[in-house]
């Protein structure tokens, strides 16, 4: 393996693995017992010496098949701490070596916002404001969190994560042994905390426990970072071109699918809906309250010793505030003030909900956001204007910030519905209101034109009392309660509407006839206008590839441009990237989609609007995982202009926004990454692009026809799919809150994304990610020296070939064909194991051998020392738990269906995608 670090330099890493290890046996061996504990340090030991090849991998899953279920699952409890407490050794060695970067004068490191700057400047004056304008004129960047079953840690879990990273940044700023006896025994107290909390809640996830889950990350991290990350892109990209009209807009807005995202979810709402925007708006509102309180108590000055600005002293003596002691200390009355008119915006609000920090004097609530705004720069610009701008930059300036990002909602919660259930519900309306029985029947034209008939007109198509099927009056009642939401929090509560597997221009508008019904679309001098934007979803293969052509066509229809214009000429698209990996495999579904985004970009041109488009990636690279960064950089020309949205989700949060370091270096490479992809030249093609989009297209027909011939046309594979994965066990089990498929068959067609690459995933195949590549390779080059030649050239010139081959070396270095053959046995059809696991073997040997022969490296793992580290000093430590799952798998499906069993099942499933960290 090539790693240039010397290792020296990851000695720091190995120290804190052993502590932090060490620890853990300790709390082991005097909670569990040294039967347990010899047991986990056999394991431990076994596992090692697997690696060096000393001995067989059968010996230790002999080892397990022996021990009872109640001493297997303290064993699973010990290596998914120990897969924890390694990605906290591994989060803190990537700090550590970014600190000696910043201390030895390097050059900043891409990824970086430092990085980034210094490109922009050595751009020159091809950069100038007219241009950053124009790139930046609707600039967004939008993590979006999701729901995803293997993000169920509990909330003292977390808690244990940040107290054990800070108390091992103290520990390396130390040399008192005193001191660092201390803090050994604070990280014993927390690790034995850890050791007997549960790491599975006992219920089946709620989606009321999603939606804290989501939220806990704004107190984590969010809060802190997204307020100063937009202060100061601001600033540089001001004082860089200050005649550019840039970032009138905070660039960084969270947003959030948990308790809106219904595809494929019974459990969501009208009530559901309404929980999820009110703690949301709860969770702001609260916020601003806390840092208000704490501005009050810094705000001291006195009118007899500070400059008081007009507008200070009005806001002052308009407060209510008739404390004695605050009669001559200005700031602190009207600060008093914008507090008491926060408590009774959060009353009218929230009515009945219990804030912290509430002032109640009579006074009128704020009636948006913008206003408190207002109020808070009136006391930026006196502290200004009186030469404390020391003192408007620091708390105050941060939630001047956080309320411009934040308001009162906190972060938009998307709509997002199947298009198949919109049809059923819009055909049911039209027939009770005497329109036409037959809406299903009509051609695609006929639908267009009633449509758009309807949305020309105001009146309703059914009433409150009509007597409606289970499904309509569900989706009417979630229509209902959002249009609340946004009546009383406003319209930044709700602003997109996603419709998944959207195919025509009629799946668009039965979404804004549905919009009409429920008072969240209005019309404006005969046009309809909305403020909830409709997103078509492209996911499989061949609605990416007709993706262009939709959206074509529904610009065309007068109705539809009128909403578009509504939204300033923007209009957004989401690509699919778990759906289409599964129904075309991972180089098909990724050249999809880059073609995809071409079309859209030229028809968005054509058509004269512009286009933001949102990535459903995943954690796991088949689900479009990977490096932000790069994934970003790899985008074509014109696809980013200065906005995207992305869904965050899986245990990829908490790796990425958990605590504010790591939140602060993730969101600057999406905000990095974004400004390159808008203001630079990155694709690096030229006129040689045409050439290379037609290799792709041949690359990805031949490796999605390699694909199919397995997943879609071998007899059998769904059987062994199901008995060779735990995927039967995530749907049977309490994991997340949506059922494993859309619908109740066996289909792969109808299996959720997630389930299918976490399935994989868990059985250390990872198939998605990396399946078909290989062949596709092969069969291309064929032998001709000049072909290979130029895939070479592809991937040392084009991000988007370098990007995909990259995320797919790291797959499959992670994935494990010795654990996954452990696996297979579980098939008991030995024709049909070895007919699917043989083809699956065959075609990993050729995929990685295509790997090296464009790439020149001998090692998967050559262009990512860090992945390096991870697989030599943690995934040894992943093994144990592999084994542990299969013989838990192999007793439940023999019949010991106990909770014990059960609860194993979990723990394993978690303690791998804990320390796989990309694996679902």
């Amino acid at each position: 393996m090539t790693d240039t670090v010397p290792a020296s330099a990851t000695e720091p890493l190995r120290k804190d693995i052993r502590l932090l290890g060490g620890i853990l046996g300790n709390v082991i061996r005097e909670q569990a017992g040294p039967e347990i504990f010899d047991l986990v340090e056999s394991a431990r030991v076994e596992s090692f010496r697997i690696r060096r090849s000393e001995i067989d991998r059968t010996e230790l899953a002999e080892r397990f098949a022996g021990v009872a279920t109640d001493d297997l699952l303290p064993v699973a409890r010990a290596f998914s701490h120990f897969g924890l407490l390694a990605n906290l050794a591994e989060d803190l060695h990537r700090e550590r070596r970014r600190a000696l970067h910043v201390r030895a004068g390097d050059p900043p490191q891409d990824s970086t916002l430092a990085a980034t700057y210094a490109k922009l400047d050595a751009a020159g004056p091809s950069l100038d404001a007219d241009t950053v304008t124009d790139a930046l004129a609707s600039a967004l960047v939008a993590p979006v969190i999701t729901a995803h079953p293997t993000e169920t840690r509990r909330r003292t879990v977390f808690d244990v994560q940040t107290a054990v990273t800070e108390l091992m940044r103290r520990r390396e700023r130390t040399d008192d042994p005193v001191a660092l006896e201390e803090i050994d025994r604070a990280l014993y107290r927390h690790i034995l905390t850890l050791w007997d909390t549960a790491l599975i809640r006992l219920a089946r996830l709620r989606i009321s426990d999603e939606i804290d889950n989501g939220l806990r990350y704004y107190d984590l991290a969010l809060f802190d970072v997204v307020p100063a990350l937009n202060a100061e892109v601001r600033r540089e990209l001001r004082r860089r071109w200050p005649d550019a009209a840039v970032l009138t807009e905070p660039l960084v807005r969270p947003g959030t699918w948990i308790g809106g995202d219904r595809d494929g979810n019974p459990n969501v709402d009208g009530e559901v809906v309404t929980t999820a925007a009110n703690r949301a708006c709860e969770t702001a509102l609260r916020h601003h309250l806390i840092e208000l309180a704490a501005l009050e108590r810094e705000l001291s000055m006195s009118e007899r010793t500070a400059t008081i600005s007009s507008a200070l002293k009005k806001l002052a003596d308009d407060s209510g505030d008739d404390n004695p002691a605050h009669s001559d200390e200005p700031y602190r009355r009207a600060v008093h003030g914008i507090r008491a008119r926060l408590t009774a915006t959060a009353d009218r609000l929230l009515p009945g909900v219990d804030m912290p920090h509430t002032v109640r004097i009579p006074c009128e609530p704020y009636p948006t956001p913008a206003r408190l705004h207002t109020d808070l720069n009136i006391v930026d610009a006196s502290l200004r204007a009186g030469g404390a701008a020391v003192i408007a930059d620091d708390r105050l300036a941060q939630l001047r910030s956080a309320v411009e990002v934040f308001g009162f909602h906190l972060a938009p919660l998307d709509l997002r519905q199947n298009s198949e259930v919109h049809e059923n519900v819009v055909a049911e309306l039209l027939s009770w209101a005497g329109v036409t029985d037959r809406y299903r029947d009509l051609p695609e034209d006929d639908k267009v034109a009633l449509l758009t008939a309807e949305l020309r007109i105001r009146r309703p198509l059914t009433a409150p009392d009509a007597h409606l099927s289970d499904e309509t009056a569900k989706e009417l009642g979630i229509l209902r309660a959002a249009a609340e939401v946004v009546r009383r929090i406003g319209p930044a509560a709700i602003e997109h509407y996603i419709i998944s597997m959207c195919t025509s221009v009629s799946d668009l508008l039965e979404v804004e006839v549905l919009l009409k019904e429920v008072g969240l679309l209005d019309l404006d001098r005969g046009y309809p206008r909305s403020t909830v934007q409709v997103i078509p979803l492209f996911e499989t293969i061949d609605d990416l590839r007709g993706g262009a052509a939709t959206l074509t066509a529904a610009l065309a229809v007068p109705e539809f441009r009128s909403l578009v214009d509504g939204h300033d000429g923007l209009q957004e698209v989401m690509l699919g990237y778990s759906d289409s990996n599964k129904d075309g495999g991972y180089l098909t579904a990724n050249w999809a989609l880059y073609r995809a985004e071409l079309d859209l970009v030229e028809a968005a041109r054509t058509a004269g609007i512009r286009l933001r488009l949102f990535h459903g990636r995943g954690g796991t690279v088949g689900r479009g995982g990977g490096p932000s960064y790069d994934a970003i950089l790899a985008q074509p020309p014109g696809a980013v202009q200065g906005s995207l949205r992305l869904t965050e989700q899986g245990e990829v949060i908490a790796a990425k926004y958990r605590e504010p370091v790591l939140a602060r270096r993730n969101l600057e490479a999406l905000v990095s990454a974004t400004l390159e992809s808008s203001l630079l030249d990155v694709e690096g093609l030229g006129k040689d692009a045409p050439e290379a989009y037609r290799i792709l297209d041949e690359l990805a027909d031949l490796a999605r026809a390699a694909y199919s011939r397995l997943v879609h046309e071998t007899p059998g594979f769904v059987e062994y799919f199901t008995t060779a994965t735990p995927v039967s066990e995530i749907g049977a089990l309490n994991i997340g809150s949506r059922p494993a498929s859309r619908k109740q068959t066996k289909a792969i067609s109808d299996l959720r994304a997630i389930p299918w690459v976490l399935s994989w995933t868990q059985s250390r195949v990872m198939l998605p990610g990396w399946y078909g590549t290989g062949t596709a390779v092969q069969d291309w080059v064929a032998g001709d020296p000049d072909r290979l030649a130029t895939l070479q050239d592809l991937y040392r010139r084009w991000p988007f070939f370098r990007s995909v081959l990259s995320n797919m070396a790291q797959v499959l270095a992670k994935s494990d064909l010795g654990l996954a053959a452990r696996y297979s046995e579980l098939v008991e059809d030995t024709e049909l194991r070895e007919r699917v696991f043989d083809s699956i073997v065959d075609e990993h040997a050729r995929t990685v051998d295509a790997y090296r022969q464009i790439t020149g490296y001998d090692s998967l793992v050559a262009d990512n020392p860090a992945l390096e580290r991870s697989l030599h000093n943690r995934f040894p430590y992943l093994e144990p738990l592999n084994h542990l799952q299969v013989e838990l798998l192999r007793r439940f499906r023999a019949g010991e269906d106990t909770d014990r069993v059960r609860r194993g099942i979990q723990i394993t499933m978690n303690g791998l995608a804990t320390a796989l960290r990309n694996s679902g």
